[in-house]
């Protein structure tokens, strides 16, 4: 079972601030990145740090991400570079009695491992399927194939997950016992990422619907709900 395997924590993974914050097993580390589209990656070049917001996926304990093969970020990863790579949901405001004891509730990730340029054939032509396709179950078979240009101007960096963590508040107002007594006002605002009704191409040909893959995007759904039910539609065994 997923629950029972974990990464391996070093000083560089562990929690080191609220101990009980922290999981490091692989259901939940994975829970949280599924539950994502998008992704923060920190590298550094020539000893300048950077920091890049991209899709990705993951497939296993491995995660890819792609981008225009003339990106900054790309090229300085085609040579094996260390990075990190971070995802982060916002779940509350918590708004507390003291100024101190505000916060948030919140979902997160790090993820660390090297980094590097996908040039296998096979690996890139699953990766240019799977960029689209998971997110958007079996959308790649209904579209016009990318020409040789398109997949030549397109790259993409992979990294086999060797530490990572997961780091979860979710108990909402939390202030000193005594303060509870004090005649102020406190509360919990949660924040979701709702789905709005889709908005069809206004060019659309007569004739052309919406198929019924993309029933998952629905207006009212939860956006995580959905990435998540579409992983598994593409990866059924996680």
């Amino acid at each position: 079972m997923e629950t029972q395997v974990s990464y391996p924590t070093s000083a560089r993974n562990q929690v080191k601030r609220r101990h009980d914050r922290g999981f490091y097993d692989h259901a939940t580390v994975h829970r949280i990145l599924d539950s994502s589209m998008l992704c923060h990656v920190s590298y550094v070049i020539d000893g300048q740090p950077y920091c890049t917001p991209t899709f990705f996926w993951r497939e296993g304990t491995r995660l890819y991400w792609h981008g225009s093969s003339a990106s900054r970020m790309l090229r300085s990863q085609t040579k094996g570079e260390r990075v990190c790579l971070t995802v982060a949901h916002l779940d509350s405001l918590v708004l507390a009695r003291c100024g101190f004891n505000h916060s948030a509730d919140y979902r997160a990730v790090m993820a660390f491992g090297t980094a590097y340029l996908v040039t296998d054939a096979e690996e890139k032509e699953r990766a240019v399927v799977a960029m689209v396709d998971r997110f958007f179950p079996d959308r790649t078979a209904s579209l016009r194939a990318s020409n040789t240009q398109e997949i030549k101007a397109t790259s993409f960096i992979a990294m086999e997950i060797e530490e990572a963590s997961a780091k979860i508040r979710a108990k909402g107002v939390a202030d000193d016992e005594e303060d509870y007594a004090l005649p102020i006002y406190a509360e919990r605002i949660p924040v979701r990422t709702v789905l709005g009704a889709p908005e069809p191409c206004p060019r659309l040909r007569d004739g052309v619907t919406r198929p019924a893959t993309l029933s998952g995007y629905s207006e009212g759904r939860l956006l995580e709900d959905a990435l998540r039910d579409a992983y598994f539609v593409e990866y059924p065994n996680g």
